[in-house]
């Protein structure tokens, strides 16, 4: 369900102000995520302004770019185990719980990167996801992630996500 390259999970994100994912930040990344299988992509051009040193991307985007497409991945894929569309209710959110980086080589400016993650599990509010951001082909980030539903439309308090 859900799962042509056309369908672009932060297109059923209202109200996204993130600066990595969101749609509604004028000066953010607006990443663009979708299923390939059982695996999410997003493929984005860095610009020259997201440099570190010259020519290469800053760690800090790079970090930005593996976290809010890991927790827009975890978000559709509790719609997908839930057999749901992504504009269904109830309507889930997701925050980092951990973000584990591995910076393998440095990463170019000049080239599209591609960054691809997979649900390791899930357990309750937690869904754990291996991400990997190649450019060239070549592996330039490998990361562990921990993403955290901290909204959900269906339960009154959450303001504590932990319960």
């Amino acid at each position: 369900m859900n799962g042509s390259k056309e369908v672009v999970f932060q297109d059923f994100m209202p109200e996204n102000v993130c600066f990595g994912c969101g749609k509604e930040h004028p000066d953010g990344l607006r990443i663009k995520s979708f299923w390939e299988g059982d695996t999410s992509v997003c493929q984005w051009q860095p610009q020259t302004k997201y440099a570190g040193w010259p020519g290469l991307l800053n760690g800090g985007v790079i970090a930005t770019l593996i976290d809010c497409h890991c927790m827009c991945t975890a978000m559709a894929a509790a719609y997908r185990d839930e057999e749901r569309l992504l504009d269904s209710l109830p309507e889930y959110r997701y925050a980092t719980g951990s973000l584990n980086l591995s910076y393998k080589r440095p990463t170019p400016t000049q080239e599209i990167v591609r960054v691809e993650a997979k649900v390791i599990e899930t357990k309750g509010r937690k869904t754990r996801l291996s991400c990997v951001l190649f450019s060239k082909e070549q592996i330039t980030v490998e990361a562990e992630v921990v993403a955290i539903r901290v909204f959900d439309s269906s339960v009154v308090d959450n303001l504590n996500p932990f319960k």
